[in-house]
């Protein structure tokens, strides 16, 4: 392919980029067991580098820098003498990746999860190589994972939980796989990245963004051994390419012993079980149509073949339990109960005590700000938050769920009024603040979470297409 052409806007690029992705899709699609060479001048084309630059200053870790200190926001908005430089050097072999800087943040257990950011060079040239790698790989990739996969979300993968769990498979290993992008083995990656590149300097790229190292706070560079560094365009791509492994070994039992009714029928009457994976990254369940021991049985054989690719299971964190106890998924509360008024059961998918904590604490944080700025600042804030949550969680039971966060997030609105406006009579602070009884602020009203319809998500199975499957009018390229 010619890589010499003019550098191109953002919309030319965009076109082009979709355009050699759709062709790299049907290749891998159809030889499977293909190798792709030449792919390193697609990652030095002004327009898969023009696609990742775009996607770099446009998230919002643009205002974040790595170690030497440059934030993608602070270079101007086409940044093509930027990219010419990068290229330049891509070309010239000279690029080569800095340590990531290391940054903690919270887990909702308590814990710290550990985040690289690489810098903004690194970045575009990750963004470029997933545009190249990812269409390639997608046409591996099994219908069962839906993490970090386009046009894939988490609602397909608790939807589908949700379809099979009404249908007999009653037993759930729910699985916990420790420390996954941090001992992901290097060599069972790059053997795996291998089957399908036979480039040696797109092989190279790969290679040296996983042993870059990681800057520590206190300034000493450690060295990554194992592992994907979180926060990089390219790891979550990189850790479904490992994980995979576990994919296929599904998928295969699947397809030779329980593709058919009948084969799943013959099987129970063997005393044998029917199973399926369910994966979104690094979280995953088994569903199990047979006995608690099948389910239990099922854990060494997952601990075997992770063992294949560095990592393993946590022994406290991996169980089994029955979908008339409930377990919690990315999330959700995914539990068999009566319908009330009927005796019939249902399985059903609600947002988790722990979600609803996390969203009670953001809106409390925000409540607890000082009270100089204006309400409609405020509204804008709790807002935001309240609506990406309600839109997550609207296909589940969930109007009880929201009904409480309504109750919830009016009454810290109606105390920071009231430590904003401490000698003010209620009736004063209704009379501006209230509009029929409900907060609002220069036409910023404050959102309802009880106005979200719920509804609920269609499975649809494995028929989720791809960007690259169907030509559309959009030139949006996907990476």
């Amino acid at each position: 392919m010619n890589t010499d052409a003019p550098w191109p806007d953002l919309n030319e690029a965009r076109a082009r980029v979709l355009e050699i992705q759709v062709k790299l899709h049907q290749w891998a699609t159809g030889s499977p067991g293909r190798r792709f060479d030449d792919l390193f001048n697609l990652v030095c084309d002004p327009a898969f580098l023009t696609v990742g630059w775009d996607r770099v200053r446009g998230n919002r870790g643009a205002r974040t820098a790595g170690v030497d200190g440059v934030r993608p926001r602070s270079i101007d908005r086409r940044g093509e003498r930027f990219l010419r430089g990068l290229r330049d050097d891509l070309k010239a072999r000279r690029f080569r990746p800095l340590p990531v800087r290391e940054r903690m943040i919270p887990k909702a257990s308590g814990k710290q999860r550990r985040l690289g950011i690489p810098t903004a060079a690194d970045r575009v040239v990750q963004a470029s190589v997933k545009l190249v790698l990812e269409p390639i790989f997608e046409a591996d990739f099994h219908p069962c994972s839906y993490g970090f996969r386009p046009k894939r979300r988490a609602q397909d993968a608790i939807e589908e939980i949700r379809h099979f769990t009404a249908r007999s498979y009653e037993w759930i290993v729910d699985g916990d796989i420790a420390s996954c992008f941090d001992e992901i083995s290097h060599p069972a990656l790059i053997a795996r990245v291998r089957a399908r590149v036979a480039d040696k300097r797109v092989l190279g790229l790969v290679k040296a963004f996983l042993i870059a190292g990681i800057l520590e706070k206190d300034g000493q560079i450690r060295s990554t051994k194992t592992g994907t560094p979180q926060g990089g365009i390219l790891s979550p791509l990189l850790a479904n390419i490992a994980l995979s492994v576990l994919d296929e070994h599904h998928a295969e039992a699947w397809q030779t012993t329980m593709a058919t009714a009948a084969q799943r029928v013959k099987r129970r009457r063997a005393g044998a079980p029917n199973y399926r994976l369910v994966r979104y990254a690094d979280d995953f369940v088994i569903l199990v149509a047979g006995t608690k021991q099948d389910a239990q049985a099922l854990i060494d054989d997952t601990a075997s073949v992770l063992a294949t690719i560095g990592l393993r299971l946590s022994p406290h964190k991996t169980t089994v339990c029955h979908i008339d106890e409930g377990f919690e998924f990315l999330g959700f509360r995914i539990q068999r109960q009566i319908k009330p008024g009927s005796n019939k059961a249902f399985v059903y998918t609600w947002p988790c005590k722990r979600a609803l904590a996390q969203i009670t604490a953001k809106i409390k944080t925000i409540s607890k700000q000082g009270t100089s700025n204006p309400l409609h600042v405020l509204l804008a804030q709790i807002n935001l938050a309240l609506r990406g949550w309600t839109v997550y969680f609207r296909h589940g039971a969930s109007s009880r769920t929201f009904d409480y966060l309504r109750h919830y997030s009016f009454w810290r609105i109606l105390g920071w009024l009231r430590r904003k406006h401490k000698h003010a009579a209620w009736k004063t602070i209704r009379r501006h603040y209230l509009n029929r009884g409900w907060p609002h602020d220069e036409k910023v009203e404050l959102f309802n979470p009880s106005s979200v319809a719920i509804t609920r998500y269609r499975y649809r199975g494995t028929k989720i297409p791809n960007p690259w499957t169907t030509r559309t009018p959009t030139t949006t390229a996907t990476g």
